[in-house]
């Protein structure tokens, strides 16, 4: 996925603003099982994939319990780190050999504040993340462990593919069994 087209995706910048985001965005890359980010720890990087996933996760009673995907196109960072200089709840791993671009979360801040189209840009991410996590604790509260199914295929057709059973089944919030009957039932 284009640059270009990952900027584009969360608002559309003037190029003057697109470049300069971009001189500050080195093209990085990172095997599988890499973790971009670690619970309880401050990050001063921020990412916009090019090309791989991962999955956000925390642990409960020393199990992981995943909650978020990323793929292409997707900004990644903590947000606790990113609006509140504190340190993420969250482990953020990568499923694949990935393809990242690479900012420094100060050089972000000093572009917001430099930049109104930048700070719009970051603005609008905040908000469809917003947007996002109510739209995920409204299905994990009113919905069915197969609408969930359904909503993650619909969001990440190719899921099944790239993401093991176990950890789309931590999820869906249910067990590894029911989501091979669900995958059964569908079929």
């Amino acid at each position: 996925m284009d640059i270009y087209d990952i900027i584009d995706n969360i608002y559309k910048l003037p190029l003057a603003s697109k470049e300069a985001l971009l001189n500050e965005a080195p093209e990085v890359t990172y095997p599988k099982g890499f973790h971009l980010f670690l619970a309880n720890r401050k990050s001063s990087r921020f990412y916009l994939m090019k090309k791989g996933m991962l999955h956000a996760y925390t642990y409960k009673s020393d199990k992981k319990v995943t909650f978020w995907f990323g793929k292409e196109g997707d900004a990644i960072f903590p947000l606790q780190t990113l609006y509140n200089n504190q340190a993420g709840y969250e482990n953020i791993e990568l499923l694949e050999d990935s393809v990242l671009y690479e900012l420094s979360v100060d050089k972000l801040h000093d572009l917001y504040l430099a930049d109104i189209h930048i700070a719009n840009w970051g603005r609008k991410f905040a908000e469809r993340e917003c947007i996002k996590s109510e739209q995920l604790f409204i299905s994990r509260q009113f919905k069915t462990s197969l609408e969930r199914y359904q909503d993650l295929i619909a969001d990440y057709p190719d899921i099944l593919q790239r993401v093991p059973l176990g950890i789309i089944s931590s999820y869906l919030g249910i067990s590894q069994v029911s989501l091979s009957r669900i995958r059964a039932k569908i079929r």
